[in-house]
């Protein structure tokens, strides 16, 4: 079989103590997931492919780059596994995903918190529901075309690090996984650039060469999160007040914002300063929206629960780097883990930080774990 530039062959590229196993590779429809499941037959592995059906509807094709889960993702997928000559089934996880992920992203949201569905389908359906199922099923481990790097420690264990691509790095919404989960998973893209796999495909005879990425939430596939939003929560007419409770306007539903949007807002009656003003504060028990100056968005440190991690959890205060969002650049923090929660003290404020979001720890490139934010500390800004 040729051997392709950047293919795994050291000992990050399988469970520990791992020779030939029986891999399950998920496969998407797009051409990570494909050279993905490619490079684990090609290491010698007996992998089986498996796409997963999450929509209860799948549309016959996507649009553009929206979306996937579609009648021609599933199809695109077939028909890689049958080029790398590996098994392939397709299996119903749509309940699942609508309980776990579509039903906890409307929650969230009603409840006036920013989510990230990616992590939460990487922790319920990735690794939860389709692991479990793979290892009852005897298979060892789970194949993902994940951009992130896996390193075999010398002793036994193993880490998660970012992927060698900073651009693709997907490591933040994997800090989801614990270590008995990162004990069976691969991740053999990790160590390779996005325009390298393209190629690689090509060279592999793969017809998803150069498909499109998905991008946006998978399952609004038009973009319209807010219509997504209105259709299942209903409008809801509500108040837009600055930080005094001075009514500035109204709105159709406070699910239809996030802290630190700016655009959209609707407010006829400009700033004394003049200056634009963001949302500060959303809170669905008023049906409130808080609006102010770009200063009031500044964080300063936070409180997040349902810890996760990727090995052992930290002991006492350390020094650390966080980032906030999934395409957000690290931010230098102490942090400490108390209980069930974890306490973050950041060195410099960012903007724009909501409840519902994620903050994954780094120790360098190394995944220390995520958690929920759950609260927020602010600068005091005069007026506010």
């Amino acid at each position: 079989m040729t051997e392709f530039p950047g293919a795994p062959s050291g000992p990050s590229s399988a469970p520990s103590g791992s020779g030939r196993l029986r891999v399950l590779a998920a496969m998407s429809g797009g051409v990570d997931s494909a050279v993905a499941a490619a490079r684990a037959a090609q290491a010698g592995h007996e992998v089986t492919g498996v796409h997963l059906a999450l929509s209860s509807n799948p549309q016959s094709f996507r649009t553009g780059a929206r979306g996937c889960c579609t009648l021609e993702d599933s199809r695109d997928a077939r028909r890689a596994a049958d080029v790398i000559g590996i098994p392939f089934y397709v299996w119903d996880l749509a309940e699942r995903f609508r309980e776990d992920v579509i039903d906890d992203f409307v929650a969230e949201y009603a409840a006036g918190r920013t989510p990230n569905p990616c992590l939460r389908c990487n922790e319920k359906i990735k690794f939860a529901a389709l692991l479990d199922k793979a290892l009852a099923l005897g298979f060892d481990a789970v194949c993902t075309g994940h951009y992130a790097r896996v390193v075999e420690l010398p002793g036994g264990g193993r880490e998660l690090h970012r992927a060698v691509d900073a651009a693709k790095d997907q490591s933040y919404v994997l800090g989801v996984l614990d270590a008995e989960q990162l004990a069976h998973s691969l991740f053999p893209l990790g160590d390779t650039t996005k325009e390298l796999i393209r190629a690689e495909a090509e060279q592999r005879g793969l017809a998803v060469a150069k498909k499109p990425d998905s991008h946006d939430i998978c399952f609004i596939a038009d973009g319209d999160t807010q219509g997504f939003l209105a259709e299942r929560l209903g409008a809801a007419t509500g108040d837009i007040v600055d930080a005094d409770g001075t009514k500035l306007g109204e709105h159709d539903g406070a699910f239809g914002f996030t802290i630190g949007q700016r655009k959209g807002l609707r407010i006829g009656r400009p700033a004394a300063d003049g200056k634009p003003r963001y949302v500060l504060d959303i809170s669905p028990v008023t049906n409130t929206v808080t609006v102010g100056p770009a200063e009031g968005l500044d964080v300063l440190g936070l409180t997040a629960i349902r810890p996760r991690w990727c090995g052992p959890a930290p002991e006492g205060a350390g020094r650390y780097t966080a980032q906030l969002r999934a395409h957000g650049e690290e931010v230098p923090v102490t942090a400490e883990a108390v209980g069930e929660e974890l306490r973050v003290r950041l060195d410099r404020p960012v903007r724009g930080i909501a409840p519902g979001q994620a903050v994954v720890l780094y120790d360098g490139t190394r995944v220390v774990g995520s958690a929920t934010i759950a609260e927020t500390e602010r600068r005091a800004v005069a007026g506010i």
